[in-house]
């Protein structure tokens, strides 16, 4: 081993050492219990609705699907229909989206070096929005059944770089700047997506953009389940692949460049993974805010910084929380449902404003 290498892994280990301080927990249980609450959490999101069904029959009906000889089927046909064409796609979907904006959030906050990014608060959400909401009012079909996802994509990803270059000045990003653009952008688009609303002359249009605007899966089909599925799996892998750039951003540019490090590459090839993540969920759940911004934190408090143990136990923690939310959104006034991303907002908004005066 050249002196240069041990040179460069003493370095890379000084600057990661922090990232990995002593938890309050052993690592394997947090996980395990994460694990356990997303089963749970699952389960009740598939049991509860109109007709309730008791978590052993809903365990059974999902085991005789898997393999027949692994549950004897003793329910009504009608149950099974509920289970695996009605409550399964949403939950799944849930999870997938849960997981996806967990993900993401962390990644941005480790990308700009803020505890206080998330999709919805840096305008990504809203760039996402205004993408999608065209293809609603407009009926745009340029790429068939993608058009709505590739919208979205191209939306969050001009909102995303917009509002980097727009926080960053003389080479550097405060946390103010970061926050005051990305509060500026999302107003703007938001404001843009209102108008393409308002002006459409298809009131059908106009309250389906609305519908999805507030952020909601009513009337997830299996169908909507499999592209955000897909880019979230993928990107997650990705981004524990780069668990170590990632912890290197923490610890600042200089020192990430100093180990070798390509940060303005590094930077803009996720920003672009993230656009890509953000505007799949989008597509199919709309605007859901504040995930990304509370799971990390609550994550970092039980696992540490590192993001090869941190990004694992997000993903978990986010899918069970937004399966929770939805829960509670179609439970609370039923039969009427409450969009998600109200419940998202009532949850985070507190934390939002309890994270900034912690930092103030």
């Amino acid at each position: 081993m050249s002196e240069l290498t041990k040179v460069s892994r003493t370095a890379d280990a000084r600057v990661t050492a922090p990232l990995a301080r002593r938890p309050g927990l052993p690592y394997l249980l947090v996980l395990l219990l994460c694990a356990l609450l997303l089963s749970g959490a699952a389960t009740a999101g598939i049991a509860a609705g109109s007709i309730s069904l008791p978590a052993g029959q809903v365990w059974g009906i999902l085991l005789h699907r898997l393999h027949p000889a692994l549950a004897e089927p003793v329910w009504a046909p009608v149950r099974e229909t509920i289970v695996m064409d009605v409550r399964l796609p949403r939950v799944l979907l849930c999870g997938v989206i849960g997981a996806g904006l967990s993900v993401c959030g962390m990644a941005l906050q480790a990308l700009v070096r803020n505890p206080l990014a998330d999709p919805m608060l840096l305008g990504v959400s809203s760039g996402a929005s205004v993408g999608a909401v065209a293809v609603v009012v407009f009926g745009l079909t340029f790429f068939g059944a993608f058009s709505l996802p590739v919208a979205a994509f191209a939306g969050a990803l001009a909102a995303l770089v917009a509002v980097y270059f727009l926080a960053r000045s003389g080479g550097r990003m405060t946390t103010m700047r970061l926050v005051l653009a990305g509060v500026a952008m999302a107003e703007v688009l938001s404001a843009v997506a209102s108008f393409l609303m308002v002006t459409s002359s298809d009131p059908h249009k106009t309250q389906s953009a609305v519908r999805w605007m507030l952020g909601g899966l009513a009337g997830t089909t299996w169908t909507m389940v499999w592209v955000p599925a897909a880019a979230v799996l993928v990107g997650t892998v990705v981004l524990l692949g780069v668990s170590r750039p990632l912890n290197l951003l923490l610890a600042g540019e200089e020192a990430a460049a100093s180990l070798g490090l390509d940060v303005h590459r590094f930077r803009a090839a996720l920003f672009v993974l993230v656009a890509v993540m953000i505007g799949a969920i989008v597509a199919v759940s709309g605007a859901i805010g504040f995930v990304g911004l509370i799971m990390p934190h609550v994550v970092r408090l039980l696992v540490g910084a590192d993001h090869r143990r941190a990004l694992p136990a997000t993903a978990l923690l986010g899918a069970a929380f937004l399966i929770v939310a939805d829960l509670v959104a179609r439970t609370l006034i039923a039969p009427e449902e409450i969009p998600v991303g109200i419940i998202t907002a009532l949850v985070g908004g507190p934390f939002f404003m309890w994270l900034m005066r912690r930092r103030s």
